[in-house]
């Protein structure tokens, strides 16, 4: 009987880039469909040979058991291929093993939304009229929770974007709430976006009053943004007039910098999206749809020196021209 590989003294430490691409590789061959018993004896040897292979090799078949959770397509497109691009596209699958800690966090906030009361999956937006005639309009990948009682209306937004149209009720305020702190309508009109960091006010009409968690407080008019933390308020700045444009189906981009577009863009799309360095700084202008992303990438060379290279269909790269 062989023994079993040993595992790493600290199954916690980072794993071991090598290590990652060399199991990826293994996962490919071996789930490609021509994988030989040779091959099945070569790959228990290399997990044998370090505790580092064995843990790297741990991660990669997580990764490919994933598949099944993916959508269908995805996995369709993936174990449907030809198998040297099955291979291949197994190797890449393999290779995100190495983005585990986001992976992780991308699990855990997916179970976050299911426990919210309203929730919108990537690329979904959706609207809300709650019973007071306030109408909330949530962007995509967004989750709140709404609690309305005789003495304030409360909204708290988990994650994501939400624009709010607040009904006029003298009795009780109407609050929404953050992980940074809360805010406080004033017959108003407001976008709130709610990142990992940090928070983002716009006020398009009335104002809204933000109390941070620690207690920092600031009114901002309308025609303002701000940005905030639980500490700090950064300087009030003009909102822009189109960052609500999602509400129609649109991302509006204005000289806005390559790399920084992809980010809004791929919030609106499953899978990865990357841009290359060497081309982050080119300018983006124009009005695209967020229900048609491949068309909008696959456009950009027509304006821009770059080309788009599809390894799936939920993974791009945006590089420079050849």
């Amino acid at each position: 009987m062989s023994a079993a590989p040993l595992l790493p003294t600290d199954p916690k430490a980072p794993l071991d880039r090598a290590a990652v691409r060399a199991a990826a590789a293994w996962l490919a061959r071996l789930h490609a469909g021509d994988a030989s018993a040779d091959d099945l004896a070569a790959c228990e040897c290399w997990r044998k040979a370090s505790p580092e292979h064995e843990r790297a090799w741990q991660r990669a078949m997580q990764v490919h058991q994933d598949i099944g959770r993916l959508p269908p397509a995805v996995a369709r497109q993936v174990l449907a291929r030809p198998k040297p691009a099955r291979r291949r596209a197994l190797r890449g699958l393999g290779a995100l093993a190495l983005a585990a800690p986001a992976g992780y966090m991308a699990w855990t906030g997916w179970g976050h939304t299911l426990a919210a009361d309203h929730h919108t999956a990537v690329g979904e937006r959706r609207d809300l009229e709650l019973p007071d005639g306030t109408r909330l309009h949530l962007d995509t990948d967004t989750a709140l929770d709404v609690a309305y009682t005789q003495a304030q209306r409360r909204v708290t937004l988990r994650h994501g974007e939400v624009l709010v149209e607040t009904a006029a009720d003298a009795a009780r305020p109407f609050l929404l709430g953050t992980a940074w702190g809360d805010l406080r309508a004033l017959g108003t009109r407001f976008l709130v976006l709610s990142g990992h960091e940090r928070a983002r006010l716009a006020v398009f009409e009335g104002a809204v009053a933000a109390r941070l968690s620690h207690g920092a407080a600031q009114t901002v008019a309308a025609g303002l943004a701000v940005d905030f933390d639980g500490e700090t308020f950064s300087p009030l700045r003009q909102a822009d007039p189109h960052a609500a444009s999602w509400t129609r189906g649109l991302l509006v981009a204005q000289e806005q910098r390559l790399d920084d577009f992809l980010l809004a863009l791929g919030r609106y799309r499953r899978g990865v999206l990357h841009c290359d360095p060497s081309v982050a700084h080119l300018r983006v202008s124009g009005a695209f749809q967020l229900d048609r992303s491949e068309e909008v990438l696959d456009a950009l060379p027509a304006t821009l020196p770059v080309r788009v290279v599809w390894r799936t269909r939920w993974w791009a790269s945006v590089l420079p021209q050849a």
